[in-house]
């Protein structure tokens, strides 16, 4: 392969693992025109199409840039032999907006390093024959194999993917090979199969490659001399991949996810050129990416999906190994199905708290017009305790179950075992049986059968939170579509993440499967968690907020994840929805948006008065007897208290000022003594609790009235808040 046929390898290589021979980057010029225009044009069209005013590419429904779609945008157009428009321009935003660490960032971390976005700016920049020098020292501090977080994979396997990038990113680079370790070799080595295939946990362990994987340890092969070695084994291994109709799925006969999809396809076909080699049936290799083309220009995942911007890049990738361009016929445009009337947006907040206060839970959903409040593991009661205090306020809010299932580990044969993806949720009262939370690792198939059935059977639904293992992610995630028996939501905006924008491979899931939020409460009252519920939520559309609406909702993908806060800059940020469901959402957002004329100006309560009985036996501070009044105001801080944003000024009952008793708690300990000066305090550690209470022993019988004056610091703006209760 020339210079300009690797540059144009290695560019489809940042998004579908199609690297193919080493070529010194500096030295590339750009390919010549090969494809005829009047293919070309319809695929630029689509390209141009995702250009967003800050100087990138993104999404289809989003209204700015991300690295993710920028890169493969210029992968495409190095694909056909373009230059990109404004290429200066796209230059500085790929340099400059890492979705992790880059300017306006709002993705968030998770447990790995995911290299794969640095090898994106790395590759995007090459391509525009930018220098890349300044890549160099973070790439060479990749010596070692990393060790990933115990909590998330007990075995604390590496990613394969993000490891081989420590040698494939030396080698694109012109790095010299010599401070890598050799712990680092022995862990590729590790993961080789007999059958030369490669897979994400170690070859002794008896399982099958997968063919991405399998490509990026062919590079890295590649890039240490060591090319040859079991290549007519990985080459009939990797021909078994391709299916009836043509693509390639990700393993021989797989029984798990074993879908054809653009990104195995490409895989397969640039590690088959890698060694010289094609594939057992290449006419209908080559018929099933032209059936990815769709009207707009762009191409699928798979046939009849949409058109994304890295699916195209991957298309376009395989043509070129096959030596080949799209036919002039594209597949028709699918019609959006019209929305039917009478629908409304309501919102559902998944994973909110489960504990502590169910009083000021009511009155946060009151104020902030949650219509479903998932609990979050709560405690025995609460729910009902929950319920039947908004049935006696007359607040509108249906309380469920929303779990997070710590400690269930499911297992992917030869992909690694994993938690953080058992979040159920079911509708209060139903009963779906025990999780497999701390029984040791789950096979994904009995998991599936099992778990999710017997949740689906009572009415409740899987919801998919995070993992950085993309291949894992993806057979879990397919073959659940497949089946009809999975995931039926993918969390998104979640604390200070953007699980999609930092895992770019979910929006190949975006017309599949809704997007949501995961408010993912911790700590012990749902008042410390008014930020989180303010932030972030999920939208559903219509008639009325029942379970079973709602459940129709995520059916239709009538479902829409939105955060507004300060992580978006006070911009509304939209995730998912079928067609149509998104301009709906903001067609209606004065029914559920909760910031005012300013986007700053986020509206929350700014302080929460409750009346307390001997019943309320949720409810810290209540009294033994008679009535306490219990205020809390608005502090910064999400497991802990850090700064007060609003303070008490006064406190009335019935028109007579009295004197309350400020509390504070400190740390775990700090639950059975109130630390009471600033040494105990500092002593007893992190203040989790705040509040003043006021007790009345011997209330008379009848009406009475607590008004509590309390004052926005910053502003010294004051408002009274008001409580009314009868003895």
């Amino acid at each position: 392969m020339n210079r300009r046929t690797m540059l144009q390898s290695l560019a489809a290589g940042s998004l579908c693992g199609a690297f193919s021979r080493k070529a010194a980057p500096q030295s590339l010029q750009p390919p010549q025109p090969t494809w005829p225009e009047n293919i070309a044009r319809p695929i630029l069209a689509y390209l141009e199409s995702l250009a967003r005013p800050d100087g990138g590419y993104g999404w289809g429904d989003q209204p700015d840039s991300h690295l993710t779609p920028t890169v493969a945008v210029v992968v495409c157009y190095t694909q056909l032999g373009r230059e990109v428009p404004n290429k200066k321009i796209v230059a500085q935003f790929i340099r400059t907006h890492h979705p992790i660490t880059g300017e306006n960032a709002e993705a968030g971390r998770h447990a790995a390093e995911l290299r794969s976005l640095i090898f994106e700016q790395i590759i995007g920049l090459l391509s525009l024959g930018e220098d890349v020098s300044d890549f160099h020292a973070q790439v060479r501090s990749w010596t070692k194999p990393s060790v990933y977080p115990e909590m998330y994979e007990p075995r604390r396997y590496p990613l394969f993917q993000q490891e081989t990038l420590a040698v494939i990113c030396r080698w694109v680079l012109g790095l010299p090979m010599d401070d890598v370790s050799p712990d680092l070799v022995a862990y590729f080595d590790s993961r080789r199969r007999p059958n030369g295939s490669f897979n994400n946990t170690p070859a002794s362990d008896g399982t099958d490659g997968h063919v991405t994987n399998t490509h990026r340890g062919l590079v890295t092969l590649k890039a240490l001399g060591r090319l040859e070695e079991k290549k007519r084994e990985t080459i009939e291994w990797i021909r078994d991949c391709q299916l009836p109709n043509g693509g390639f799925t990700w393993q021989p006969n797989a029984e798990i996810g074993g879908i054809d999809d653009v990104a195995y396809t490409a895989d397969a076909l640039e590690a088959l050129r890698l060694l010289d080699a094609a594939p057992a049936d290449s006419a209908k290799c080559l018929d099933y990416v032209r059936s990815l083309w769709n009207a707009d220009g762009g191409f699928g995942d798979r046939p009849g999906l949409a058109s994304r911007p890295e699916s195209t890049a991957r298309a376009l990738a395989a043509f070129n190994a096959l030596q080949a361009t799209p036919r002039s016929k594209r597949r028709p445009a699918i019609l959006p199905k019209p929305l039917p009337s009478g629908l409304k947006p309501f919102t559902i907040q998944i994973e909110a708290q489960g504990n502590g206060s169910p009083i000021e839970a009511v009155e946060l959903a009151r104020a902030l017009r949650i219509h479903l409040w998932g609990a979050k593991n709560a405690v025995p009661g609460w729910i009902e305790r929950a319920q039947a205090i908004a049935g006696e306020r007359k607040v509108p809010v249906q309380f469920f179950v929303s779990n997070e299932e710590y400690g269930t580990f499911i297992e992917v044969p030869g992909l690694g075992i994993y938690s953080h993806t058992s979040d159920p949720i079911w509708p209060a009262g139903a009963d779906p049986g025990p999780s497999y939370a701390n029984k040791g690792p789950v096979p994904w198939p009995e998991f599936r059968d099992r778990r999710i059935a017997s949740i689906e059977k009572v009415g409740g639904r899987m919801t998919w939170q995070i993992n950085d293992n993309e291949e894992w992610s993806r057979v879990q995630i397919d073959d659940g579509l497949e089946r009809g028996c999975g995931y039926s939501a993918i969390a998104t905006f979640h604390h200070s993440q953007n699980f999609a924008y930092m895992l770019p491979f979910l929006f190949r899931y975006r017309h599949l499967i809704p997007f949501i939020s995961l408010q993912d409460a911790h700590g012990n009252e749902a008042w410390w968690w008014a930020d989180e519920l303010t932030g972030y939520r999920t939208i559903f559309l219509a008639a009325e907020p029942t379970w079973n609406n709602w459940l129709r909702a995520l059916k239709e993908n009538w479902v829409v994840a939105v955060r507004h806060d300060s992580l978006t800059r006070y911009r509304t940020r939209l995730l998912g929805g079928a067609s149509g469901v998104q301009d709906f959402v903001r067609e209606h957002e004065a029914e559920w948006k909760w910031w005012g004329e300013n986007p700053e100006d986020l509206q929350r309560p700014w302080a929460s008065v409750a009346a307390l009985t001997p019943r309320d036996a949720f409810e810290v501070g209540r009294p033994e007897q008679g009535v306490a009044i219990r205020v809390r105001c608005w502090w910064e801080g999400r497991m802990q208290r850090q700064k007060p944003v609003v303070e008490l000024v006064s406190l009335t009952v019935d028109g007579q000022a009295v004197t309350p008793e400020p509390v504070q708690r400190h740390g775990a300990a700090a639950a059975k003594k109130d630390a009471k000066s600033s040494k105990a305090a500092k002593a007893a550690g992190p203040l989790v609790d705040c509040y003043h209470i006021y007790r009345i022993a011997a209330p008379a019988p009848g009406k009475h009235v607590a008004a509590a004056v309390v004052r926005k610091i910053e502003t010294n703006q004051q408002r009274e808040i008001k409580v009314e209760f009868t003895v």
